[in-house]
């Protein structure tokens, strides 16, 4: 198991060294042709951050592993807002902007109940599923998410051309991060797969709790580094709204290409965590509400932390 656990290691190191050669990369090459700060914002670095749970899913709903294509999904998104966030906000408190408090929190929890929703089919016979329809509903979705993002920042002055001559690479080292970043992407997303199925084999725990923990933790580290650094320089906005929109493009985009690829069985045991990332998007909002007023303060921070812990700690015990 310890060779399992090296390679496991690796396969995640990789991820995320894939995703940042692929972004740096194509950010630079777009910039080479004019392409503004917004576009690569949109395409580039979205996609980015989120790649390690895409290249993950993608090849998990190939093989069959459903459980980790889930245990992805909603342990990444429950990670993003109990740990990431709470750690955040114990580094500085997090003031939200309004839009973010009325609109893309809001989502967020919409898009968590639409996959409660369909993932149980509760208006079919079908045993519980996200079929190829399902994954059309949430990239349309997805759609609309991007565009009301581009016109959410086409009408915020604060958004320019940064660091317009950003690098002076060669076109040879442009495609050598391009062409590295997918190709680590795709070897440690295979790395990654590979041997948490044999991690949980020999452990006798399930894929769901592979899925649920260290992959979903594993696939994160992009948002945490990202969130945590912008808290230290208390870009808030940049923290809030880094973890927010990541749980929106997993479920709309990454569960959607999922689905796509081959319909996902869906375990109806996985609606608890549902249910705490419903519940944990409810505290957020409630948060903004309280004392400090569209805030998240430290002691709220620290609720969200101490939940996520209980709650696998209850996980775990269940597998005992």
């Amino acid at each position: 198991m310890l060779v399992s656990i090296l390679w496991l290691t690796l396969g995640l190191i990789l991820l995320i060294k894939g995703a940042d050669w692929l972004v740096n990369g194509a950010s630079v090459m777009a910039k080479k042709y004019n392409v503004s700060d917004l576009a690569i914002g949109l395409t580039i670095v979205a996609f980015g951050t989120s790649a390690p749970e895409l290249v993950v899913n993608v090849m998990a709903s190939v093989d069959g592993y459903h459980e980790i294509v889930f245990g992805n999904i909603i342990g990444s998104n429950n990670f993003n807002l109990f740990v990431i966030l709470g750690i955040s906000g114990l580094i500085a408190p997090l003031a939200v902007q309004s839009s973010t408090v009325w609109k893309e929190i809001p989502l967020s929890l919409f898009a968590a109940v639409l996959l409660f929703i369909l993932a149980n089919d509760f208006f079919t016979s079908s045993s519980p599923l996200i079929s190829r329809v399902d994954g059309f509903i949430f990239l349309t979705l997805f759609g609309l998410f991007l565009f009301y993002v581009y016109k959410q920042l086409k009408s915020d002055p604060s958004v320019q051309n940064e660091d317009a001559s950003e690098s002076d690479l060669s076109q040879l080292k442009i495609w050598g991060l391009i062409v590295g970043g997918l190709a680590g992407l795709i070897l440690g997303g295979r790395f990654v797969v590979n041997n948490a199925i044999e991690i949980a084999t020999v452990l006798g725990v399930s894929e769901k709790i592979i899925g649920l923990t260290i992959i979903a933790a594993g696939t994160s580290l992009p948002e945490l580094a990202t969130s945590v650094v912008a808290a230290m320089r208390k870009n808030v906005d940049i923290a809030v709204g880094n973890i927010i929109g990541s749980n929106i493009f997993n479920i709309f985009l990454i569960l959607a290409v999922s689905a796509f690829v081959k319909p996902v069985n869906f375990n109806p045991s996985f609606n608890s965590e549902l249910y705490l990332l419903g519940g944990g998007t409810l505290i957020l909002f409630a948060a903004m509400f309280t004392a400090g007023k569209k805030k998240l303060d430290r002691w709220e921070a620290a609720l969200l932390l101490v939940i996520f812990i209980v709650y696998t700690g209850y996980l775990v015990m269940q597998e005992m």
